[in-house]
């Protein structure tokens, strides 16, 4: 498939269409792993000043979004990193993932880090992730080691 051209635009939290995909991603996220290992943000917790929140959209169709969490002066987590079905291998993920790390790059940030899932449904994410530089790593900030997930860093 190729890849389409997105428009990325900065917030959006108050969008029907970004609340509806929001919800898709925790309910699938909760459908996929058991509940102490699901570390998606709701709506409220995307609303927090440290988090800057992005949507991609193909003309008027919401493709994706994601977000970025400030974790201190030198790193930010890679948050809420979801693409639409319908927009599924496009490349939508790949340009919010580009659009991140010069956001990243631009507030100085020197390492970004990442949590997914370590079933094989998140394989194409972490795919996409390690063909972008991120390695695995010990979980960072707040986390523990678990089964359930996959840790990653990125050196900017």
């Amino acid at each position: 498939m190729r890849q389409l051209k997105t428009a990325i635009k900065r917030g959006g939290l108050s969008n029907p269409k970004v609340i509806a995909l929001l919800q898709q991603h925790l309910d699938e996220m909760a459908s996929l792993s058991p509940a102490e290992s699901v570390h998606a943000l709701d709506l409220v917790s995307l609303q927090h000043p440290d988090i800057s929140f992005w949507t991609a959209w193909i003309g008027d169709s919401l493709a994706g979004c994601a977000a970025l969490k400030k974790l201190d002066l030198h790193t930010a987590e890679l948050k809420s990193m979801r693409t639409s079905y319908e927009h599924r291998r496009t490349g939508v993920a790949s340009q919010l993932l580009t659009h991140l790390m010069e956001e990243a790059k631009k507030n100085n940030f020197k390492t970004l880090y990442l949590e997914t899932g370590s079933m094989p449904a998140f394989s194409a994410a972490t795919n996409m992730y390690k063909k972008f530089g991120f390695i695995t790593c010990a979980p960072f900030a707040d986390y523990i080691e678990d089964p359930n997930s996959i840790f990653m860093a990125l050196k900017l």
